[in-house]
């Protein structure tokens, strides 16, 4: 479910009411800890936090003129996802997140390679996105997006 909101006000104006308290609460979080260099924005019909052409004018491979996609939260229909690269590029993140999202709740994990749903707001641990957030800065993101993502790219052309 993509929204056609072009800021974030306006895609949390769109949220159902019962999300709002979450989704304010878990961006608050991620703003908190969101290291330099990263940008919030509008990407995909969610709201993401990005590295500008500023900083890496490459941008996204998929679609250069697009900045290079970290982070997203995003309101779909029956959850509140949670999207970040940073444990689908780097193993030992992964493992990381994995053993400390144990520590926090009590509640089984539904997760796909960089998203993490929550059927119920509540089941959000706010405290430990921020803290992911803060494990990996633009450099090393950028880092671990060229030498995993970008070869790919050029072996193909």
């Amino acid at each position: 479910m993509q929204s056609k909101a072009t800021t974030v006000n306006q895609y949390i104006a769109e949220l159902p009411e019962a999300r709002v308290e979450a989704f304010k609460k878990l961006r608050k979080e991620i703003l908190q800890n969101l290291p330099k260099d990263f940008h919030e924005c509008i990407n995909y019909g969610m709201v993401g936090y990005v590295i500008p052409h500023s900083v890496y004018p490459d941008g996204y491979h998929c679609d250069q003129t697009l900045p290079l996609p970290f982070a997203g939260i995003a309101s779909q229909k029956n959850f509140i996802a949670f999207y970040h690269m940073g444990i689908y590029a780097d193993p030992k993140l992964l493992k990381w997140f994995l053993s400390e999202y144990a520590k926090h709740t009590d509640v089984k994990l539904d997760m796909g390679k960089s998203c993490i749903r929550f059927k119920k707001p509540e089941h959000i641990p706010f405290k430990l996105f921020g803290e992911l957030m803060r494990k990996v800065s633009a450099k090393d993101w950028i880092w671990l997006y060229e030498s995993a993502f970008k070869p790919v790219v050029k072996k193909k052309q």
